[in-house]
C-alpha cells in the first residue's frame, strides 16, 4: 500500500490557465513596447500585473503538495493580478474614445476560435496580430485572451477548494498514511518490528539474569 502523503505536483506546463496566461504575458510585454512609453508608470505596473499572473500560478502549484490553502491563495492571487490588468486595457481603450468589443462581437468570437486552433501559443497564434494590428485592437484582442484565462482561474479555484473540503490539506494526509501504516504494515514493516520487539525481550531477560545472579551469589 502506498503511504505517501504528499501528492504529485507542481506539473504547472500543463495548466490551461498557465499556458494562457504566459501569452497574456508575451502580448503584454509587447503591447506596452508598441504603445505605452517606458517613462509611464502604466509601463511597468502592466508588466507587473501580467507577470504576477503567471507567476503565481507557477508557485501555487509547486506549494500545492504540502499546502492546499497555499495553492488556492496564489491562485487567488494570480486571479487579482490579471483582473487589474483587464482594467488596464478597457482605460486604454476608453482613453481613447475607442469601442470595447461586446463578447459576442465579430471580433470577439474569431479571437475565441484562435483558442482552439493547433499549438496555441503567444508565437504561433498572436504574435502576427499584437505586432501588426493598432494599439485599440491589440488591446481588445488581449481584453479577451484575459477574460479566456480569468475563466479558466476561476474554474480552478472552484475545483481546489472542492478537493479541499473533499480531501483536506497536508495534516489529514500525514495522520491517515501514519494510520495506514499502524493499521495496514507491509511484511517488511512487521519483520522490522518483531525484531525491534524480540531485541527489547532479549534485554530485558538478560538484564533479569544478570539481576538474579548477583543475588544468588554469597556475600
Amino acid at each position: 500500500m502506498d503511504n505517501g502523503f504528499i501528492p504529485p505536483h507542481g506539473h504547472y506546463q500543463e495548466l490551461l490557465s498557465y499556458k494562457k496566461s504566459a501569452i497574456v504575458y508575451s502580448a503584454t510585454v509587447k503591447f506596452c513596447e508598441r504603445f505605452i512609453s517606458i517613462k509611464d508608470r502604466t509601463y511597468d505596473q502592466m508588466i507587473q500585473a501580467a507577470r504576477s499572473g503567471k507567476q503565481n500560478i507557477i508557485e501555487g502549484s509547486k506549494a500545492s503538495g504540502t499546502s492546499k490553502e497555499t495553492e488556492i491563495r496564489l491562485t487567488n492571487v494570480a486571479r487579482a493580478s490579471l483582473e487589474e490588468l483587464l482594467e488596464d486595457y478597457k482605460d486604454y481603450i476608453k482613453n481613447r474614445k475607442e469601442i470595447i468589443w461586446d463578447k459576442d462581437s465579430r471580433e470577439a468570437l474569431y479571437v475565441r476560435k484562435l483558442a482552439y486552433t493547433k499549438d496555441e501559443s503567444y508565437e504561433n497564434t498572436y504574435e502576427q496580430f499584437i505586432e501588426t494590428r493598432s494599439g485599440v485592437v491589440c488591446a481588445n484582442i488581449i481584453l479577451c485572451l484575459i477574460h479566456q484565462c480569468n475563466y479558466l482561474l476561476d474554474q480552478q479555484i472552484r475545483r481546489l477548494e472542492e478537493d479541499f473540503v473533499k480531501n483536506g490539506g497536508l495534516r489529514e494526509r500525514m495522520y491517515q498514511a501514519r494510520k495506514n501504516y499502524r493499521d495496514n504494515p507491509t511484511p517488511s514493516q512487521e519483520t522490522q518490528d518483531n525484531k525491534e520487539n524480540n531485541k527489547k525481550g532479549e534485554d530485558t531477560i538478560s538484564k533479569d539474569n544478570n539481576n538474579n545472579d548477583k543475588e544468588d551469589r554469597p556475600a
